[in-house]
């Protein structure tokens, strides 16, 4: 019997639409994975559920190290809050006792005082059990971040409260006697409630007035701001006022490009302040410009078409649109793409107005990236740019795949979906995953060369 043969090799991997993807290690499939994922939510092609069960399964085999710096990464630069959270209770889930491991993972990646009641929702979601001593560690050095202020304005009735919390890890007052009547009084649920737009308005405070004072006084916060359009609206609050607050806070402002376009959707009325503060935040200080012509494509493809999350009114195409938006913000020169069937540039508009146009380029429905690639080239856009970003969920037609990168500037692959298999990019692209200003950030700091190819 012959016994000498050869070892049989798994078939390549595809995506979804069934262009050869690329072989992943364990680490960067849940790097990828995760800086895409809204965690439970459902996609276009998987399921929320079969995501998070390959976050776990991938947990299981990646390096803790890896995953403890990955869980702070996804909440500190990429905004994430629930996926963190269950990164570090798949360190728990392994067994790991040590403070670098779990409780280090655990204090970094809270970073509001709820996330220490969702912590413990994550850990208790089978069942009730005893809290291990790194997680009792964490969440009380994770306490102690938080002030009086902080801790009135999420001591919230739920399944968890902040009380359980304190009562379950005891962190200590380090003998400050402010701290420790914090203490005291969060255990006898004696906190006085924090000046809130929430609590005021639970008090049945005339809203209008309420909004306005909150405004006036800087007290509503730009993420709160642009949650609340729509009530504002329809409290009536003068509509300067609301502009005023729109503009002033867009040159700091930490919100995602995308959160504009869900504001706009919820308050139109306010279209052209937010059309105006999503200009100023793409051009803000912090970011660099990107020299040269950049050449930005977009994927309008169908699979594009689904929303974040359940709740979200947002798409994955108009969040990567957004995100072109802050690139050609920061572009010295730049020309805007589209494709699906086709590949088609439109004249870039102003702010949201870009949105609508990509979104309106062409009939959304199949993923021919590199036959668009291809076509740019045969009109000899690619020799002429510095880069081409290319915004897209990977899931390309087969025989679409990226071609090998030849030309003169860079190539770069966003990628804004969470799917088990994307693109090769081993032939001179460059991959990023996705959807916040670090992926421009990225960009910059590659071009300067402080990464290794």
């Amino acid at each position: 019997m012959r016994i000498n043969r050869p070892v049989p090799t798994a078939p390549a991997p595809r995506t979804h639409e069934g262009a050869r993807a690329a072989r992943s290690t364990p680490a960067r499939e849940l790097a990828r994975t995760v800086a895409t994922c809204l965690l439970w939510e459902n996609t276009f092609y998987e399921s929320g559920n079969a995501v998070a069960e390959r976050i776990a399964e991938l947990c299981k085999v990646v390096d803790p190290q890896l995953i403890g710096d990955l869980a702070i990464s996804a909440r500190t630069d990429l905004h994430l809050r629930h996926v963190p959270l269950f990164l570090a209770l798949q360190l728990v889930k392994r067994g790991l006792n040590s403070w670098y491991h779990v409780g280090r993972v655990i204090t970094e990646v809270i970073q509001r005082p709820d996330e220490m009641s969702e912590f413990l929702s994550l850990y208790w979601k089978d069942g009730k059990c005893p809290l291990a001593k790194q997680v009792k560690i964490g969440l009380a050095n994770a306490f102690k971040k938080f002030s009086l202020y902080q801790l009135s304005k999420w001591d919230r009735e739920s399944k968890v409260t902040l009380r359980d919390v304190m009562f379950l890890t005891h962190p200590k007052p380090c003998n400050d006697g402010e701290r420790a009547d914090l203490h005291t009084r969060l255990a006898n649920k004696s906190l006085e409630s924090a000046d809130t737009w929430e609590v005021a308005l639970s008090r049945g405070d005339n809203k209008k007035e309420t909004w306005e004072r909150l405004l006036s006084e800087r007290k509503l916060g730009y993420m709160a701001l642009l949650a609340n359009l729509r009530n504002m609206a329809e409290a009536k609050v003068d509509v300067r006022w609301v502009g005023d607050a729109i503009i002033s806070g867009a040159p700091t402002s930490k919100a995602l490009p995308f959160r504009f376009v869900a504001a706009a959707k919820a308050a139109p009325q306010w279209i052209t302040y937010l059309s105006e503060a999503m200009e100023i935040s793409a051009k803000r200080s912090d970011l660099g410009q990107l020299p040269g012509t950049t050449l930005l494509l977009i994927d309008v493809s169908g699979s594009m078409d689904a929303a974040l999350s359940a709740k979200s009114t947002i798409s994955r195409l108009e969040a990567a649109a957004a995100l072109a938006v802050l690139a050609r913000g920061v572009s010295a020169s730049c020309r805007v793409l589209t494709f699906s069937y086709s590949c088609v540039e439109i004249e870039p508009g102003y702010g949201l107005k870009m949105i609508e146009q990509v979104v309106n380029s062409q009939q959304h429905g199949a993923t021919y990236l590199g036959g668009s690639i291809k076509g740019m080239d045969a009109h000899g856009l690619l020799d002429l740019a510095s880069r081409l970003i290319v915004v897209t969920d990977e899931q390309a037609q087969r025989g679409h795949e990226l071609p090998k990168w030849t030309w003169p500037g860079r190539g770069y692959v966003i990628n804004v979906a969470p799917y088990e298999h994307g693109l090769s990019t081993k032939d001179g692209w460059v991959k990023i995953n996705g959807w916040s200003d670090r992926a421009i950030e990225f960009i910059q700091r590659y071009e300067r060369g402080e990464f290794d190819d």
